[in-house]
């Protein structure tokens, strides 16, 4: 929660003073703090897939999780699920996603992502919602309980993220600031 207020505080004094308005760019500075503060949002929901997806994460915790994950979710953004054993994925809203993952039959489960990075840039729409894409590696092992590799695949995923102005009151004043939220995440491919 510390983390969220913090980064709400920087977006605020980024943005502070700034009228609302529906013909506004984004200056190359504030297009940076979104930017950053999009690929934040981003590792955190790879932190929230790891704990969700971990065997030894308390039911009660798993939880309390997916409901911080599903927070950095656009509502109705639906998440795809690929694997080597058939050619279609599936896609699941943001919270049956995450309880199928706390149900996985592995004893043991290790999610990685890595090379995150932003593939398209942000692209102004005509309602003033930039969107952009952002691709990330996931890694997926799932083990039996005498340790041994029973799953192993690679998939690359397409996050949507959308970037909203917003407004809200602080002191008496009102503010206006850019927000992110994360639409849906879409398989591109599955390998080895």
């Amino acid at each position: 929660m510390r983390k969220i207020t913090l980064i709400m505080a920087v977006v605020f004094s980024l943005f502070s003073g700034y009228t609302l308005s529906a013909q506004e760019n984004l200056s190359p500075e504030r297009k940076q703090a979104i930017d950053s503060l999009a690929l934040e949002k981003v590792r955190d929901l790879s932190k929230y897939v790891s704990i969700i997806g971990s065997k030894s994460t308390p039911w009660s915790e798993a939880n309390r999780v997916i409901d911080r994950a599903e927070e950095l979710f656009m509502q109705g953004a639906e998440i795809g699920v690929s694997s080597l054993f058939r050619s279609e994925i599936n896609y699941f809203k943001v919270r049956q996603y995450f309880e199928r993952l706390m149900r996985l039959n592995y004893d043991r489960v290790e999610i990685e992502w890595y090379k995150i990075e932003y593939v398209s840039d942000l692209q102004r729409q005509p309602d003033g919602t930039y969107v952009g894409v952002i691709t990330i590696f996931q890694k997926f092992r799932g083990f039996d309980r005498e340790g041994g590799l029973v799953y192993e695949d690679t998939t690359k995923k397409d996050i949507t993220v959308y970037v909203k102005r917003k407004e809200t009151q602080i002191g008496g004043r009102l503010i206006g600031f850019w927000d992110v939220l994360l639409g849906d995440i879409r398989v591109k491919e599955t390998g080895r």
